[in-house]
């Protein structure tokens, strides 16, 4: 891996605590923004104190080396004592291991919240500390924007192909599951602004992880890992259903993913798979015994949730990152037999989708969904993904419908 750190000698960073400042997503300003929210908690930052700049194909234990590295070299005052507080690296790591493009950047300016406390950190060079002005952002952000399909990547049909092409390799014993995906490229009449995506997404799925980072905006119901002190946790999600129309039907479907085969299956290789990796990391590891039912406002999802103790010291939650990723629930199983696949049949890079992305702190500890129900924004351009997990027992008609129902949530948000 080619990698270069940008930074100035010396940082400093400084935590003190601030009155409750309610939306946090409406102090980012105009510009480069990062965030990282669930429930109204989290981190929001912008500037550029320090980025990790990758160029080729990453490894993510040498990220995490580099990060943890970075967030030690630097002389901290933390008046907070929260995870969370102090300096924190923002990463969006690539879907892909052999693929070059992760962001790995540490805020100038990050204002938090967690159980009821807020702080604003800042991180500067020696001698430089100046308070920032905060302003919040002015509603008309959130106006509805025009626009257009420029393209879909691939189309319906050519999904549809590539499902039954991975439904042969199944039957032919070639691996157990692989997840695919595809994206719709839009062309909007203005510059899209990744705040106002992130805010209706926020509204709309406040269970989910709402996150923004270089572009890259979404809303991801799959928390990856969380690590606070020596305990991490992860909530693994594989199988979905429509939402009904109406409270019975809403049943009806929901009752229906319970009992599904095809589904189950999807969900234990998709937990098997986490669980082996916290297996080998942790000196204890308990779980949901059967799959739990995750309603959000589209679709419903069967997850299961994973907690962990790791012995001490403690892996930070990077280094967690890059022995989990890619797990089952968005590549498939075996995992380089997966990749193989995904590389073979879908059309168009990934890039940051389906990449774990979250924040991580100088004491190790933070968190990182998988970057689902997203768009990468460039301009008035975006390219929104979504996928499906496919085992022998799927069907393409309804992967096609799956995934398209997962785009229209973010395509909503983006319009408004």
């Amino acid at each position: 891996m080619t990698a270069e750190l940008v930074a100035p000698a010396g940082l400093v960073a400084w935590s003190v605590e601030v009155d409750d400042p309610g939306d946090l997503l409406s102090w980012l300003p105009a510009g480069q923004a990062f965030g990282f929210l669930r429930g109204g908690d989290g981190l929001v930052g912008w500037g550029e104190a320090a980025r990790l700049v990758t160029r080729s194909s990453h490894d993510g234990d040498t990220i995490a080396a580099d990060v943890r590295d970075l967030l030690a070299s630097m002389t901290v005052r933390d008046d907070v004592g929260v995870p969370g507080s102090g300096p924190v690296a923002i990463a969006s790591l690539v879907f892909d291991p052999a693929a070059a493009g992760s962001v790995v950047v540490v805020p100038k300016v990050v204002l938090g919240r967690r159980d009821g406390r807020s702080w604003l950190t800042l991180v500067t060079p020696p001698g430089a500390v100046q308070v920032p002005a905060l302003r919040r952002r002015p509603t008309a952000a959130l106006a509805p924007v025009r626009a257009r399909i420029a393209a879909a990547v691939p189309p319906e049909g050519g999904y549809a192909d590539a499902v039954a092409a991975a439904i042969d390799a199944m039957r032919a014993g070639r691996l157990d599951k692989v997840v695919l995906a595809r994206a719709l490229d839009v062309v909007a009449d203005e510059v899209l602004d990744a705040r106002a995506v992130a805010a209706r997404l926020a509204d709309r799925f406040p269970a989910c992880y709402t996150y923004l980072c270089d572009g890259l905006v979404g809303a991801s119901p799959e928390l990856l890992i969380r690590r606070m002190g020596r305990h991490a946790e992860s909530l693994v999600l594989a199988g979905t259903a429509a939402r009904g129309a109406t409270p019975e039907e809403d049943e009806a479907l929901a009752a229906g993913l319970l009992a599904s085969a095809k589904d189950a299956h999807e969900h234990r290789l998709a937990v098997e798979s986490v669980r082996s990796v916290l297996g080998s990391l942790a000196a204890e590891i308990d779980g949901d015994q059967a799959p739990q039912l995750l309603r959000l406002a589209n679709v419903s999802h069967l997850a299961s949730r994973l907690d962990a103790w790791l012995p001490a010291p403690a892996p930070d939650a990077l280094t967690l990152v890059a022995a989990l990723h890619p797990t089952a629930a968005v590549g498939g199983t075996p995992r380089e037999d997966a990749l193989a696949l995904i590389r073979s049949l879908e059309p168009a890079s990934r890039g940051r989708y389906a990449g774990p992305v979250g924040w991580v702190d100088a004491h190790g500890d933070g968190e990182f969904a998988l970057a689902l129900r997203c768009a990468q924004l460039d301009g008035a351009s975006a390219r929104l993904w979504a996928g499906a997990g496919i085992v022998e027992e799927s069907e393409p008609a309804a992967e096609v419908a799956e995934t398209t129902a997962k785009l229209d949530a973010v395509l909503t948000a983006m319009l408004g």
